[in-house]
């Protein structure tokens, strides 16, 4: 029987151990997408307790708890830290098979030097441990950034944002990490929503004019995305409920914004031309500027009404949506690809459904602008686990060439989630050891060593053109 998470963890082949060890062990991390706050960077924080690291905004761990008939008292109420660590480590004994025992027990050895298990009787063990180690400075947050690898982060950033914590970071020589705004246009594109007008108000102070048309925004939005492109932004990202094509005028897209600014409703046939428009508009800025554009579909959000209004967004209450038309995805790329301003993309379903018709459609659209041009995000949020990432892999090696994925992300709002890059290495080095031993690839360990660093590492640095030097 094989130790509890030791060594040699999920490399369950002689291969798999050699590529881990060998080659994605130490191979630095770029971390292209998350939901940090730059400021807590900026201001290189420190935490007071474990709790306030593991569960102060993590609606994983939220879910998980719920799940277990915990208060929410203990979850996102008044109870003290010590108390909603105690329910956490009693809930963490019953997550057998879950990514979360998994992540929790990484970060504990990594950044913690505990080897042990966290369940009920060891909690208040693990709670004095982990406190004594956050108060010393080694633990500040550019520490564990620095002591992590990293050497890039893209955060997630409004276009009305100012942008000043980037700045502060950008002219700061003592932190050596790069940190990068990434565009998240999302509420320019809400136009469904209530607060769409008073968000283009914002938008035209930002953009110091008048919003008042679909002409202004998309002039607005071009000034913005000059500001960001020169604090260094690389890449957009974009939360769809799905990437719809549903094409338009220009004059009907203006009389749909007419209609909304004047307090109308507008129906869902009209939001779905005018999200057609914006995603292509941006999506020829992006070809034009060099950014990549990141889409992310198949989520249903705040379902629990009651919870919804009491707690707000991202608190644990969105699941998997199966509505995702894969035609009218193709359509809109080819729409871009047509005037040849087709940029960059990756693409993520929540749908772990959705892996063969992403894989498809990415083959219609490859250039020799870029290896892999259009790529198939990792694994995300519901399905970053060992079963999701290696269906998600496993799908991109049968259609595509997998030796180009540009690899993990971690998607996260915590500092210690940089061990969830350790997890998927070992599971990816896993699936390539295996294919080794089963005699379906030859045992090169140069060629494999090289594309298990460059899907670690490298192919992200070629990728977004950070101008990083690349793992040797």
């Amino acid at each position: 029987m094989k130790q509890f998470m030791d060594k040699d963890f999920l490399l369950s082949t002689e291969t798999a151990k050699e590529l881990f060890h060998g080659y994605a062990e130490g191979t630095p991390i770029l971390d292209y997408h998350c939901h940090i706050d730059p400021k807590e960077i900026a201001e290189d924080r420190k935490f007071d307790n474990i709790t306030q690291v593991w569960l102060g905004g993590d609606h994983y761990k939220w879910r998980l708890m719920r799940s277990n008939g915990v208060d929410e008292k203990y979850i996102t109420g008044d109870a003290s830290d010590r108390e909603k660590f105690q329910k956490w480590a009693e809930t963490l004994e019953r997550g057998i098979g879950n990514p979360l025992y998994h992540w929790s027990h990484l970060e504990l050895q990594r950044y913690f030097g505990y080897h042990g298990v966290l369940n009920k009787e060891t909690a208040e063990e693990v709670w004095n441990l982990c406190n004594a180690k956050l108060a010393e400075d080694g633990m500040s947050v550019r520490n564990i950034i620095r002591q992590s690898g990293v050497t890039l982060i893209c955060t997630t950033d409004d276009p009305v944002d100012s942008l000043k914590w980037h700045q502060v970071l950008k002219e700061d020589d003592t932190f050596d990490v790069q940190v990068l705004p990434a565009w998240r246009p999302d509420k320019a594109n809400g136009i469904e929503k209530p607060e769409f007008a008073d968000y283009l108000k914002e938008l035209g102070k930002a953009a110091d004019m008048e919003v008042k048309t679909f002409a202004d925004i998309k002039e607005a939005l071009k000034k913005r995305m000059a500001f960001f492109d020169e604090m260094g932004c690389r890449a957009s990202d974009h939360a769809l409920e799905y990437v719809m094509y549903v094409p338009a005028s220009e004059e009907e897209i203006e009389a749909i914004v007419a209609k909304k600014l004047a307090g109308g409703t507008v129906t869902k046939e009209e939001e779905l031309k005018y999200k057609t428009a914006f995603m292509i508009f941006v999506g020829k800025e992006y070809s034009r500027l060099g950014w990549v554009m990141q889409l992310h579909y198949g989520c249903k959000r705040d379902n629990n009404t009651p919870m919804f209004d009491w707690l707000g967004p991202d608190t644990g209450y969105d699941c998997i949506n199966n509505y995702a038309p894969s035609g009218q995805m193709a359509d809109f790329l080819n729409a871009l690809n047509m005037t040849g301003e087709l940029p960059k993309t990756i693409i993520y379903s929540l749908n772990p459904n959705d892996d063969e018709a992403i894989g498809t459609i990415l083959g219609c659209f490859q250039d020799s602008s870029a290896a892999a041009k259009i790529q198939q995000g990792s694994a995300w949020w519901f399905n970053d686990h060992k079963t999701g990432m290696t269906k998600q892999m496993t799908s991109l090696a049968n259609l595509g060439a997998l030796g180009n994925f540009v690899g993990m992300l971690t998607d996260s709002r915590s500092f210690l989630s940089y061990t969830r890059h350790e997890y998927f290495r070992r599971i990816l080095c896993d699936l390539l050891g295996g294919w080794v031993e089963n005699g379906e690839y030859p045992k090169d360990m140069k060629v494999l060593g090289s594309i298990v660093k460059d899907i670690s590492y490298n192919n992200a640095v070629r990728y977004f053109g950070f101008g990083l030097e690349v793992a040797k």
